[in-house]
């Protein structure tokens, strides 16, 4: 199972046999050996190329996890459960510049044995296509099988650069929004606009504009250089507003919607790895948007 792994995190049976210290062919015999015994093909051979099969996939993604719980088994066992092994964490670019930046230093310090891989977009992902650990998602969960523990909300503001309010003024009304460049997002959304007061109601404003980004960090920069406004969540802005580089536009308009943040991971029906919990404790401890 190691050296199976070993073969498609590497990418090929070469790479893998010079990280096992064994020959190509005493690995290649190791995965046909595996193969035969799962009846199932699990890699698509070719002189050029190296495919894994859907069972080849869905065996790699188990044969991972057994073999960190083996690893915190022993670990466990003789050093008195010290969390050690690699964490896969998505998360959203925001978050990870204003929030996991600035505390991630003491996590490592903390538990020396863990190491992060970080993988930052604000699009939701398949948490096992993926080999995610844990994923920090912004916004309404759908019901699913996934486990969630919430790290706070966030205000929303709707913001842009003096340079920008300069050029072509401060919107005043809805209407005004019309002739505004409004930097969206380049994917769908749970809401696809913003969220504006009209009278005593709340209406979907369209995100109308001739920029578009893939991240709310890419907005918020965005918005700092002049390209338009922005509807931003207040933790990633809240310094630039002090700062005076960002200036709120429309609160009378608000309708002080908030946006949610959950630390999700898959749920197993069992006790999670150790390296995988001491992280989530960690989030809900020092990782909260407030």
């Amino acid at each position: 199972m190691e050296v199976f792994v070993c073969v498609v995190e590497r990418g090929g049976f070469s790479a893998a046999a010079r990280a096992c210290r064994m020959t190509p062919s005493a690995v290649s015999k190791l995965a046909i050996r595996l193969e035969a015994r799962l009846g199932a093909r699990l890699i698509n051979r070719s002189t050029r190329a190296f495919q894994l099969t859907p069972e080849g996939c869905a065996f790699y993604e188990r044969a991972t996890r057994i073999l960190a719980d083996i690893t915190d088994a022993e670990r466990g066992a003789g050093a008195g459960e010290q969390p050690v092994g690699r964490i896969r964490l998505n998360t959203s670019a925001s978050y990870a510049t204003h929030i996991l930046a600035p505390i991630l230093p003491e996590f490592l310090d903390r538990y020396p044995g863990v190491t992060l891989d970080l993988v930052q977009t604000d699009m939701v992902v398949d948490l096992v296509a993926e080999r995610t650990d844990v994923a920090v998602r912004a916004g309404p969960l759908k019901s699913s099988s996934l486990v969630a523990r919430k790290l706070g909300d966030t205000p929303m503001i709707v913001a842009a650069a003096p340079s920008y309010l300069a050029r072509f003024g401060e919107p005043k009304t809805l209407e005004d929004l019309e002739r505004h460049n409004r930097i969206s997002f380049g994917y769908a959304r749970t809401v696809d606009g913003w969220l504006m007061k009209k009278g005593t109601e709340t209406v979907t404003v369209p995100a109308v504009g001739r920029v578009q980004a893939s991240d709310g960090e890419g907005l918020r920069r965005l918005a700092l250089n002049g390209a338009g406004l922005a509807r931003l969540a207040a933790f990633t802005v809240r310094e630039d507003i002090e700062m005076g580089r960002l200036v709120p536009v429309l609160e009378h308009l608000n309708p002080g919607d908030r946006e949610a943040f959950h630390a999700i991971h898959i749920g197993q029906g069992g006790p999670l790895p150790s390296r995988v919990r001491v992280l989530l404790d960690y989030l809900a401890e020092r990782g909260r948007i407030l």
